[in-house]
């Protein structure tokens, strides 16, 4: 297949629905395919050739960002925050991140269901529609973050201004990126230095007086905080928002859920299993020569993990479009990832997910779209599907 007839990735921005090039690779779950940036790439589709990207090491994350391999997208973050996680650990930082993360660590859940409470009166005062994404998804997982990382809410919305281009799928590179990533540093690096910091951010500013940690520069450990803020916020919005989506398209889901409110963590992670919120490939390169499924993958190729794909295989799910709340092996989905870059935050996710929804359960019993589903906005060339707005009526 030449260049010009490849496959064009990644597929529809739309979220309500399946792209339905996903049902035409279960014949070829090894494809090729153009990415945004013009290079090539395996496209990888089926469950279990998927697990084996993410598991095994001969296919790196690190290495996607280094010069000259083929791209996704433009880069809008500096190369080497790309294995954000893996520096962390490198730096001796791992302990003191999941920590922070862990929804059991001072009262943070309490805490987040305190905020949910408080944002959803404020919407229930304000009477509707109301966009639920700039009401409650958005302001929820950003304040959550400020908590976590111990830097005041007020804050948030400055920091928040830079996702949308930080997580930009663009072909070429995006200037704002660089301008938005040198502020946002600076702002953590003030945080540092500023005593009223408590958190993450204040441990992290008490390893500068440790000589085990004499290594850290502050830039080092602002790229800590910058990339939590980030990566976190729009990950825990992103899956938050979708799951209301999915839940407001099963209106017998959502009344389940309502009258047997104790099924609520196993409907998460049904949740995760058929949300959309990735809208783009998990992005792998080969080290060496490998056979994947009856494809030989050659050194120094990308490959993308669709996890859509893999999370609706019918080869592990049965009657995978259905939305079943009791399916046993929900929790097998890859929305987290999966090998040595699973995801750190899993259990802060589901429980910020979990509490949201209990509480619009309570309080929000009768929620619905405002608006036909035809007529949200979908947004595009971005890492994750999203409406723009989430008009709500209840």
């Amino acid at each position: 297949m030449t260049a010009d007839t490849l496959l064009d990735f990644p597929f529809s921005a739309r979220g309500d629905q399946l792209p339905a090039e996903v049902e035409q690779l279960r014949d070829e779950p090894v494809k090729r395919v153009r990415t945004i940036a013009g290079d090539e790439a395996w496209l990888v589709s089926s469950y279990s050739l998927c697990k084996q990207v993410l598991e095994d090491p001969r296919f790196s994350l690190k290495d996607t960002s280094a010069p000259g391999v083929p791209r996704q997208y433009a880069l809008t973050i500096p190369p080497e925050v790309v294995n954000n996680m893996g520096n962390i650990t490198g730096a001796g930082l791992r302990k003191a991140v999941l920590k922070a993360i862990n929804p059991k660590t001072d009262n943070l859940t309490g805490w987040m269901r305190d905020q949910a409470n408080t944002l959803v009166d404020n919407i229930l005062r304000s009477g509707a529609p109301v966009d639920l994404r700039g009401e409650f998804t958005n302001p929820y997982a950003e304040n959550l973050h400020c908590r976590i990382l111990g830097i005041p809410e007020a804050d948030a919305p400055r920091l928040a201004a830079s996702l949308d281009i930080a997580f930009m799928n663009s072909a070429c590179p995006v200037t704002g990126a660089k301008l938005n990533w040198d502020r946002d540093m600076a702002y953590m690096v003030e945080r540092l230095d500023d005593p009223a910091t408590v958190g993450l951010m204040a441990e992290l500013a008490a390893l500068r007086e440790d000589p085990d940690y004499a290594h850290l520069t502050d830039e080092m450990l602002a790229t800590v905080g910058v990339t939590l803020f980030g990566a976190g916020v729009i990950s825990t919005m992103g899956f938050l928002t979708m799951a209301i989506v999915s839940l407001l398209q099963n209106p017998d889901v959502w009344e389940q859920l309502r009258k047997s409110p104790e099924k609520i963590p196993s409907a998460v992670d049904e949740l995760l299993r058929v949300n959309l919120s990735i809208a783009d490939g998990l992005p792998r390169l080969a080290l060496e020569d490998v056979t994947l499924g009856d494809v030989e993958v050659k050194k120094g190729e990308l490959l993308l993990v669709l996890v859509e794909a893999a999370n609706t295989d019918p080869a592990v799910y049965s009657d995978p479009h259905v939305f079943d709340i009791d399916r046993a092996n929900a929790g097998t989905h890859l929305s987290f990832g999966g090998g040595p870059h699973y995801c750190p935050a899993t259990a802060l996710g589901k429980r910020h997910t979990e509490i949201a929804i209990e509480v619009l359960l309570e309080k929000m019993p009768n929620l619905q779209l405002a608006v036909p589903f035809d007529q949200l906005v979908w947004r595009t060339r971005f890492m994750k599907r999203l409406p723009e707005r989430l008009p709500v009526l209840w």
